[in-house]
């Protein structure tokens, strides 16, 4: 009697698991004048989480990006311009390490040999017509030396990484 219970407790367990890995649909973030979608999530380089399930962990870190995206494209955009973005990869400081037991979960690891990365393609839009638009392949080699390194906001060196660029590359251009 004790292994029906067991073989039904196992059957309903497969099919939390399998709800849990199935596919979703790209991801859109929209804040403001940013608009991003986030290209098949599962196939990024690095954004594995040991502390909470993946799927509320890329939903925090796509929404947290795209609000602080936003407050540097509200200074460097005109108004009436919107910028959009089509998120293909995305690499997080540090990296993932196993504890081997130690702890509960794995531990991410920033050093200045992980730095964080991003491929995507963008637009700024005033209307329906096109200002600037792009590719991007972006890195942040120097993320561990800037004066926001003792900041203990989340996601801090991705933030700098994707407001750098804004103010380098876009701001020039408009």
């Amino acid at each position: 009697m004790n292994v029906k219970y067991l073989l039904l407790a196992s059957v309903f367990t497969g099919q939390v698991a399998m709800a849990e890995d199935a596919p979703e649909p790209n991801p859109l973030t929209e804040v403001g004048v940013v608009k991003i979608e986030w290209q098949n999530p599962k196939d990024f380089r690095d954004i594995k989480t040991s502390t909470e399930l993946q799927s509320r962990f890329e939903k925090r870190l796509f929404e947290t990006l795209t609000k602080n995206i936003n407050k540097q494209a509200e200074k460097s955009l005109k108004p009436g311009q919107t910028l959009s973005m089509q998120v293909t990869n995305l690499d997080l400081a540090g990296d993932m390490r196993p504890t081997f037991g130690a702890t509960p979960g794995d531990l991410r690891i920033v050093k200045d040999l992980y730095p964080p990365r991003a491929t995507f393609s963008f637009t700024v839009n005033e209307g329906d017509k096109v200002i600037v638009s792009g590719d991007e392949k972006i890195t942040d080699m120097s993320f561990m030396y800037s004066s926001h390194r003792f900041n203990d906001r989340p996601f801090q060196y991705e933030t700098t990484l994707f407001t750098d660029w804004l103010q380098k590359s876009v701001e020039p251009k408009l």
